[in-house]
């Protein structure tokens, strides 16, 4: 090794902290301060890919990882050696692709470095990782919205109304989500063993994920509390009672012989959820909502929940959000705050000097 100074004593002094961060080749596959960023990103897909072979990990956060790695990493710092990826150059990166394209993509283009550089923390290539003193993604916060009362009346009367979407059995979908909160692949993935219409009920079901080369599956949802039940309002069990029957004739079955999903294909089976995404575009412009996605509905659920006088914790739970906070800031509308905090400063009875 060499390295090179304006003095002689600034030389020796590099060259010695060279020696000092250098790590031994040691075994094959191990990753050293010399080793090249795409060779430690590729053990960490490695692992990545093992982990979701076993159910811990979800294929389409591989297939958004993976995207980002080849798409963006790689061709920006993927021949740098694992020393040479100091905070300034991650900052740098991530800078670039929230300008370039959004404040999402930066972050998630952090995650999957902060993941490969924790390989090397623990390969012994990096002493620590350098993700964590790149200064925090602020990118513009839209404010959540929720559909209002009369909003939803009319959004579901023009759902009724519009015979492409009634053709793509977008409305009773619509309803679903508007009576759950679930979310859109969670609503695909229900199948009629679920459901106890006598009770009200729904059981979890798994969320519908499309995976590369594999078409449609059921994975194990995203987060540890997704696995719960729901009590169903019961507009939603009558109009669930009525496309139970409606089904059965379809398909030429008994309805206590359903077994499929409750909202299918043509053929019966999963329904693609990029494809139904694809219809739910359509009908919204067409519609004048352009604003509204499934998601929309999950915010107006928790809206609802929190005008009623629920708890935090208690939508949270209907959501299947981990964490409170999550529900709180993204999903519950904004809205006019309670006069409940006017009456009681009025009760003051401040005036002016």
């Amino acid at each position: 090794m060499e390295r090179s100074g304006k003095t002689k004593t600034a030389a020796e002094r590099a060259l010695k902290e060279a020696l000092r961060d250098r790590t031994a080749p040691g075994e094959e596959g191990m990753i050293t301060t010399e080793s090249r960023f795409r060779e430690a990103a590729e053990a960490w897909l490695t692992e990545f890919r093992a982990a979701v072979a076993v159910g811990a990990r979800s294929p389409t956060s591989l297939e958004t990882y993976e995207g980002r790695l080849n798409g963006i990493i790689l061709p920006a710092v993927g021949e740098l050696r694992m020393r040479e990826l100091t905070v300034a150059r991650i900052g740098k990166l991530l800078t670039t692709v929230q300008t370039r394209k959004s404040a999402a993509s930066a972050k998630t283009v952090r995650t999957v470095i902060s993941g490969v550089c924790a390989l090397a923390v623990r390969h012994g290539a990096l002493r620590a990782n350098p993700v964590r003193d790149v200064a925090n993604l602020e990118g513009r916060k839209t404010p959540s919205r929720a559909l209002t009362e009369d909003e939803m009346v009319d959004l579901l009367a023009k759902l009724d109304a519009d015979e492409v979407a009634v053709r793509h059995d977008l409305p009773d979908l619509a309803r679903w989500y508007a009576g759950t909160g679930e979310r859109t692949g969670e609503g695909l993935a229900v199948h009629w063993p679920h459901l106890d219409l006598d009770a009200g009920t729904v059981d979890w079901a798994g969320s519908v994920i499309r995976v590369k080369g594999e078409g449609q599956k059921i994975n194990e949802g995203k987060t540890e509390v997704s696995k719960r039940a729901l009590a169903l309002p019961s507009w939603l069990v009558t109009m669930l009672r009525e496309r139970r029957t409606r089904l059965a004739e379809r398909f030429n079955v008994a309805e206590d012989e359903l077994e499929g999903p409750v909202f299918p294909n043509s053929l019966g089976t999963l329904r693609d959820k990029h494809n139904t995404l694809t219809s739910w575009r359509e009908f919204r412009q067409r519609a004048g909502y352009s604003w509204v996605t499934f998601r929309t509905f999950r915010r107006s659920v928790a809206t609802i929940l929190d005008d009623a006088g629920l708890s935090a914790r208690q939508i949270a739970e209907q959501l299947g959000h981990s964490k409170v906070s999550t529900t709180q800031d993204i999903y519950m509308g904004r809205r006019v705050t309670s006069r409940r905090a006017a009456d009681a400063l009025d009760e003051v009875r401040w005036s002016a000097q």
